[in-house]
């Protein structure tokens, strides 16, 4: 567009805005204040989404690879005994397909470790099997010394499989031109770690280290693998053929990382930003894609997602099932409480829950009753408030029992952090 299309453009505008009665709004051709953004441009500028690092050829293969061999070997087994494929041999190679796919990568495991991992996830997809066959009533439909066979045929040449195809990658990683070579900027802890990482990896080849501190001030490392400052990073790029550099400098040299990913730009090598965030405590640490923008967990709830329903459901079988076991015993300590001193059975103490909501707690009690005043006395060594029968279910912690009609209603988890007393 030339200059004085531009202008007829602009002119139109400014007439619209007129008609329309904007004659006090900015008009098109008068830009924002220098560091002020629009809304137009929050709302018309494309997100930048982090996509997910694409899967490799072996993690592809594995996951095939698993069903596949299993699903081969029943029809093979079937052929071999001279048993008929029919309706039950279908259901189970759909089955087959449909737990073991995904299949797990283990290319890079070795030896006994291997057979070992191969075995027992073997073995957990043969008890989900029988225990299915069992339920349906269709184990008669297939011949035992034709299903034995099945089930050590599998495992053993998965293990055979594997095994050469980690033989394969690894000789293909040595091969002359095919190692990746790499640098790590930041001559940091977290630099080093990386660095440990990358030369256990085959097919990786790590040159050395780039940090704008002089060898006298490096600790983590020695003084030959430091290559040189961050400025001299773009050249040793071109000149040594890198294929990767990970980022490992402090979150506190942000001006820095800025400088230095302008400067890699128009270079070929794959940039890794790598935050050292592990000298926080880290509590269900995991990593999440909001909406495009990166999010790092430090301390994060663990009961979002699908993990909250499996927790519901595994308190409830756990409680039941332990509930229905103990009922003699609590009928007897319960007999016990009742006959100590006079007074209720269960004492219900408020206490601090998930989110600070306020809970009843359940115990047997082992105290003379008193008021629930506006503090809270906890039991002290020889306390005169403590009955004899209390001492002893305090002592064997019996007295915490009934806590476990607490996991039922969900005011409290057999696995948890223990809620404090509140007045």
């Amino acid at each position: 567009m030339n200059n004085r299309d531009q202008g007829v453009v602009q002119g139109a505008g400014r007439w619209l805005s007129r008609a329309l009665g904007h004659d006090g709004a900015p008009e098109w051709n008068e830009a924002p204040a220098a560091g002020v953004r629009t809304e137009q441009e929050d709302t018309l500028k494309p997100r930048r989404a982090f996509m997910a690092a694409p899967p490799t050829v072996p993690t592809i293969v594995a996951a095939v690879l698993d069903p596949t061999l299993a699903a081969v070997l029943l029809v093979a087994m079937h052929a071999l005994f001279e048993q008929s494929f029919d309706g039950p041999a279908r259901a189970l190679v759909l089955l087959l397909l449909v737990m073991m796919f995904p299949g797990i990568n283990r290319f890079k495991t070795r030896g006994w470790t291997l057979g070992l991992n191969i075995v027992s996830s073997w073995a957990g997809v043969v008890a989900v099997l029988w225990l299915f066959g069992f339920g349906t009533n269709s184990l008669d439909a297939f011949d035992p010394a034709m299903l034995q066979a099945w089930i050590v045929a599998v495992p053993a040449a998965q293990w055979a499989l594997v095994g050469a195809g980690g033989v394969l990658l690894r000789r293909r990683a040595r091969s002359r031109g095919f190692r990746r070579a790499s640098v790590v900027v930041g001559a940091t802890r977290m630099g080093a770690r990386v660095a440990d990482i990358l030369r256990q990896r085959d097919g990786r080849e790590l040159l050395g280290f780039f940090d704008d501190r002089g060898a006298d001030r490096v600790t983590f490392l020695p003084a030959t693998e430091l290559l040189g400052r961050l400025e001299e990073l773009p050249a040793f790029i071109e000149s040594h053929g890198v294929k990767d550099a990970y980022i490992t400098l402090p979150l506190t040299s942000q001006p820095r990382m800025l400088n230095l990913l302008e400067s890699l730009q128009n270079t070929t090598a794959s940039l890794h930003f790598v935050p050292d965030v592990f000298d926080v405590n880290i509590i269900q640490g995991r990593l999440e894609d909001m909406d495009g923008v990166p999010v790092v967990g430090l301390l994060a709830s663990p009961f979002t997602g699908i993990n909250s329903l499996l927790k519901r459901l595994s308190d409830v079988i756990l409680a039941t099932l332990i509930l229905l076991l103990i009922a003699p015993v609590l009928v007897a300590v319960a007999w016990g409480v009742r006959r100590s001193s006079p007074g209720p059975i269960i004492f219900r103490q408020r206490r601090t829950g998930l989110d600070g909501e306020v809970i009843e707690v359940y115990k047997f009690r082992s105290m003379t009753t008193q008021d629930n005043g506006a503090v809270v006395t906890q039991a002290t060594r020889h306390d005169p408030r403590i009955t004899p029968f209390g001492v002893f279910i305090r002592r064997t912690s019996l007295d915490e029992l009934p806590q476990f009609f607490n996991v039922l209603q969900g005011t409290m988890s057999i696995v948890g952090p223990r809620p404090h007393a509140v007045a």
